[in-house]
């Protein structure tokens, strides 16, 4: 008996020790963002490379249009120390990059990825879905 509770305490420990970590220090807030890529007001997503701001989040959103068909969408909340006010990412002059002027960290808006810290979690980022001119960003 006492061998099969060591064994499911083991399995257990395992199963926990497995989470993939998922900014929860970023709230959560509910994203259902849909765009018609092809509308002027968007343009600057047009082409590949192109990023813009968008409204929602929970401190706003990086779109950045990874390739003709795929887009990526990051939260603007630096995850480091994120219950500071200021804890804000933009895009630099570069366009590939971002940085939180609070912290200093920065990350790729390619993928969300780390390039500077303190940070050391990436942006946290949504699900987009795309169909040639309807994007969808949600979670």
């Amino acid at each position: 008996m006492q061998k099969k509770c060591l064994y499911i305490l083991f399995i257990l420990f395992t199963l926990s020790a497995c989470k993939k970590d998922d900014n929860s220090n970023i709230p959560l807030v509910s994203v259902n963002y849909t765009i018609n890529a092809n509308n002027p007001a968007y343009n600057e997503v047009s082409v590949p490379g192109g990023w813009m701001y968008l409204n929602g989040g929970s401190r706003g959103i990086i779109l950045y249009r990874y390739s003709n068909d795929e887009f990526r969408a990051f939260d603007r909340h630096c995850p480091y120390n994120s219950s500071n006010s200021c804890a804000l990412v933009s895009v630099q002059s570069n366009n590939i990059s971002g940085k939180d002027d609070c912290c200093g960290s920065e990350f790729l808006i390619t993928d969300g990825s780390v390039t500077k810290g303190p940070a050391n979690l990436p942006l946290k980022q949504y699900n987009t879905s795309f169909d040639g001119s309807v994007l969808r960003i949600y979670n």
